[in-house]
């Protein structure tokens, strides 16, 4: 339940308001004008090991070994009463007499009883201990991984760097592939974070410093899940290259202009739809079949539930991607 819900119900009537607490699962308190505990719910009395009558009439910031009286928190309960203010995940990290090292998020708002005008504060504890312990063991275990993956990296693309390419189409091959292997692994240690990466930082990130400097784009802001960032680094990847190569950045005119826009698709989705369009490149046609990097651009696109549209007209190449949110 949250604090806004019992603070409407408890406003409702005292007797019912008790009956609330007590069958509460996080520990629960109401203090009067003093700060003297009034209620104590039984997730409290369990929650820190205390005897529900040594505790009642106590002043609050005098309870166990003074775990409460931090001066902040004080400050902050103080203020409850006089502003109608609300104390909202402060958090308190202490050595408790009896349960050892916790840390608690507190919440406290200003209570009126409908029967009593003296007013009341009542204080919601959360225990986020062990949360915090998980989200520490998951930073861990996502920064060595991490390190393992950028060293991984630096010892594929060691090896391939370093591999003799005598023959020119074996040198060109090698390039290429060492510009995948960089958007890649570059696109892994992004995903490895976790959460959403910007869309546009990743089209700056996946494309060359050539056809970055041919680059002109805008869209809103748009955020692409960690699952899609792989596969939408390797799409832009793979359409600077084909431009690169044979498109708008293979002259010193040419021009690539990047577009983007979220679009509402029933029953209630969003859709990403980008649209790549070459300008003042060299005159190109359709090819005769499909290569390496048109079909990888293709299958990525499908893979994530979305479609990519490829024309090939004489002012140049365009794509419409479309990538579900």
């Amino acid at each position: 339940m949250l604090l806004e819900d019992l603070y409407r119900l408890m406003k409702i009537g005292h007797v019912q308001a008790q009956g609330i607490v007590d069958t509460m699962t996080q520990p629960v308190v109401v203090l009067d004008q003093h700060f003297c505990i009034t209620t104590a719910n039984n997730a409290f009395i369990k929650a820190f090991e205390v005897d529900r009558d040594d505790i009642l009439s106590q002043n609050f910031f005098g309870l166990g070994n003074g775990q409460w009286d931090v001066p902040e928190l004080r400050r902050l309960i103080s203020s409850v009463i006089p502003r109608s203010a609300a104390v909202i995940g402060f958090e308190v990290k202490h050595d408790f007499p009896t349960i050892g090292h916790r840390t608690f998020l507190v919440d406290a708002r200003r209570l009126v009883h409908p029967d009593d005008n003296s007013p009341n504060i009542l204080v919601i504890f959360d225990d986020v201990t062990e949360r915090q312990r998980h989200d520490a063991e998951m930073d861990f275990i996502v920064a060595e991984m991490r390190h393992r993956l950028r060293n991984l990296a630096a010892v594929v693309q060691s090896v391939v760097k370093n591999s003799r390419t005598d023959d020119p189409a074996v040198a060109s091959f090698k390039e290429a592939l060492l510009e995948r292997l960089r958007v890649t692994f570059r696109a892994q240690e992004v995903a490895a974070l976790g959460g959403v990466a910007d869309f546009e930082a990743l089209l700056t990130g996946a494309i060359g410093s050539t056809v970055l400097q041919r680059l002109e784009c805008s869209g809103p802001s748009v955020e692409i899940l960690s699952s899609k960032v792989l596969p939408v680094s390797m799409i832009l990847h793979e359409l600077s290259t084909n431009a690169l190569k044979h498109g708008a950045a293979s002259i010193p005119a040419g021009k690539i202009r990047v577009t983007w826009e979220l679009e509402a698709s029933p029953p209630d989705r969003t859709t990403l739809v980008c649209q790549w369009r070459e300008e003042a490149g060299p005159r190109i046609s359709e090819p005769v079949s499909k290569g390496y990097g048109t079909e990888l651009i293709e299958g990525l696109a499908v893979h994530m539930g979305g479609s990519v549209e490829l024309t090939y007209p004489s002012s140049g190449f365009t794509a419409t991607i479309k990538i579900p949110m």
